[in-house]
């Protein structure tokens, strides 16, 4: 116990000295535990008023962390939520992977699956998701595979899909990854970031005025669960902490998290000026001198 403990503060003073010389994290700022006892959190995501949902996985469940600072359960149970996101109209979209399907809740509570087969095929199981602010969306679909599941054996490969604006139309738009997982996209709508977390690597994509994907090039000797992005153009992968990446794919910032692994990442608060970080059994923020950016 002391031994952790004296380690926790260790990497608390790392954070705070690291907070002094940032050019993102704010002066004197230190990584807040806010909630923890979650068997593994992930896809935190932020609403209109900066609220962050984020969802306990095993458990089923999503829940929310106010911009009061109250904790509180969404919905439960949730299809087994993964990756979440917000449209415009205040829809939650959530890679619902216990049947292997892609979810949108309305404000109101009501469900409607939106895609659970790509041509007659089960999916993977959808994992992360970026809404495009034109419409339309992008998703990752790795094969993890889950106890709960009553599927068969594995049908599809590996791969990113594009979901139309008229959300009619499916399209494999990347397939030669080893596993994609992390995904995020910037706020004009013109650049996409996959993480394939199989082979270590990031790559960035020009996306297309029909939807499809252009010029990859590899962002970062680096693959994510999760991912974000801030106002400065900055890339935020997780893992091991958090490693930001500058716009050319420099490494410029680290954030340990004294957690086993770093599911997911997201910005919110009124201000979207704190850095929300999804960590095996908790949730953290720390307060930042950027901000994320919303592409709806």
């Amino acid at each position: 116990m002391r031994a952790t403990l004296f380690s926790l503060l260790v990497i608390m003073a790392a954070i705070h000295m690291n907070a002094a010389d940032s050019k993102i994290i704010a002066p004197d700022a230190t990584l807040q535990k806010l909630a923890g006892d979650f068997a593994f959190t992930e896809g935190p995501a932020c609403d209109a008023k900066g609220n962050v949902l984020f969802t306990d996985q095993p458990n089923d469940r999503i829940m929310e962390w106010s911009t009061e600072g109250k904790l509180s359960t969404f919905r439960h149970p949730c299809g087994r939520s993964n990756g979440l996101s917000f449209d415009k109209e205040g829809n939650l979209w959530a890679c619902a992977d216990e049947k292997n399907e892609l979810w949108r809740i309305a404000p109101t509570g009501k469900v409607t699956v939106v895609i659970k087969e790509y041509q007659g095929k089960l999916l993977n199981g959808p994992n992360d998701i970026w809404i495009h602010p034109a419409g339309g969306l992008y998703f990752t679909d790795p094969y993890y595979k889950r106890d709960y599941w009553k599927r068969g054996a594995k049908e599809m490969p590996e791969c990113v899909y594009q979901l139309s604006a008229d959300q009619k139309t499916l399209t494999r738009v990347i397939e030669d990854l080893k596993q994609p997982n992390g995904i995020i996209g910037t706020p004009d709508g013109h650049t996409l970031y996959v993480a394939d977390i199989g082979a270590s690597k990031t790559y960035r994509y020009a996306i297309q005025s029909d939807g499809s994907l252009k010029d990859k090039k590899l962002f970062c000797e680096m693959g994510s669960d999760g991912m974000t992005i801030d106002n400065q153009g900055n890339i935020y992968l997780t893992g091991h902490g958090v490693t930001v990446f500058d716009p050319i794919g420099k490494k410029i910032e680290h954030i340990e998290v004294a957690e086993s692994w770093t599911a997911n990442v997201c910005f919110g608060g009124p201000d979207r000026q704190t850095l929300f970080i999804t960590a095996s059994k908790g949730l953290y923020s720390l307060r930042m001198l950027v901000k994320g950016v919303d592409s709806q």
